[in-house]
């Protein structure tokens, strides 16, 4: 129950049946300040939520609705756990009825509309709204959330690298930007929940392989971000891997610091940065993070390392939920920040172990 100088805020979800959808409801049905009022399935309309997700028996009482069908218009914000270009559909007519959208897929991640539609193969249908969006990263653009009506949730990747990255950032860099490498894996459940023979338990377990090599969608969105928090071309070399888990998600970054960074204390500099960010987690210098430390939570955990034998290596590892700090997690932080409640509020669950 919210207490009486909270806000109450009305959430609708479109596309609810996914596992960045079943996240949400998991975390918004404990929520103290959310009334969930609507959430859509074309496929699955007139099925009891609870039904098809069993953990939440007992905790929401709901029924998967159309989207025709659903009062969306009667929210305060609506999030798109949906395929992209669903939420540019619909943005102008909820933003009209002061409706707040936070997107889970991309269609407000990147600013360039010629490269949005090289990398999703489709024409933006808002260029309007677009222009207005912020991108959903709260330790990068807290305050511009703050004031916000789109929200563009980052990918999951996008928010390992970039949050690896960006203490050492800015017009005068510690690192060299022309030469970044991340060496990026996810569990399965960052391919969403379809059925797809690749994904299929027999050929995901006992294997683990690399794709998107010649070019993958999240690596426009984290050099446009780095770009814009260094002022300056970056060259990044981005190789995602499917590793047989359900979920988590690990980013090992590898850098050369420029002479001003050999000069500075790395480990003071990201404490220092991330010291009012409750949700990135700066371990000690040299820990060995992984990703059972944050299942269903929303932290990100980063680690520093200076391998031996080299003179301006740095290697920056970086794990979280790829489901909930990677997406539905994000974006509640961010839906906190729009409505003035407090960064933790019903975020605040322990990782499960073991």
């Amino acid at each position: 129950m919210s207490t009486s100088a909270s806000p109450v805020v009305k959430v609708g979800i479109v596309g609810g049946t996914g596992y960045t959808g079943v996240e949400l409801l998991r975390l918004l049905s404990q929520h103290p300040n959310v009334e969930l009022t609507a959430i859509t399935s074309r496929g699955d309309a007139g099925t009891r939520v609870a039904d098809m997700f069993p953990n939440l028996r007992g905790h929401l009482d709901l029924v998967f609705t159309t989207p025709a069908d659903a009062p969306l218009k009667e929210c305060d914000v609506v999030f798109f756990a949906t395929p992209h270009g669903v939420a540019m559909s619909q943005a102008n007519e909820l933003l009209a009825a002061d409706v707040k959208i936070i997107d889970l897929a991309a269609d407000f991640r990147l600013q360039d509309t010629a490269m949005f539609e090289r990398w999703y193969k489709m024409s933006h249908a808002c260029p309007d709204v677009l222009a207005e969006s912020v991108y959903g990263l709260p330790e990068i653009n807290r305050e511009a959330i703050r004031k916000a009506r789109v929200v563009g949730n980052p990918g999951c990747y996008p928010t390992t690298v970039i949050l690896g990255l960006s203490p050492l950032l800015g017009p005068d860099p510690m690192i060299d930007v022309t030469d970044i490498i991340s060496d990026s894996k996810s569990g399965a459940t960052g391919a969403g929940r379809k059925a797809e023979v690749g994904l299929l338990f027999s050929e995901v377990s006992d294997s683990f392989k690399a794709y998107g090599v010649s070019g993958h969608r999240h690596h426009p969105e984290i050099v446009s971000q780095l770009e814009g928090l260094t002022g300056a071309s970056v060259g990044l070399t981005f190789v995602p891997h499917l590793v047989p888990m359900v979920r988590g998600m690990m980013s090992t970054i590898y850098v050369r610091l420029t002479e001003k960074g050999l000069e500075t204390d790395v480990q003071a500099l990201f404490e220092a940065h991330y010291r009012d960010s409750p949700f990135v987690d700066v371990m000690p210098a040299g820990a060995q993070p992984d990703t059972r430390s944050v299942r269903a939570s929303n932290m990100l955990r980063i680690a520093l390392h200076r391998p031996p034998g080299t003179v301006d290596r740095l290697v920056i590892l970086a794990v979280q939920d790829n489901l909930v700090k990677g997406a539905s997690g994000q974006a509640v932080q961010n839906m906190n920040l729009m409505f003035g409640l407090p960064e933790e509020a019903g975020l605040s669950q322990i990782a499960i172990l073991p």
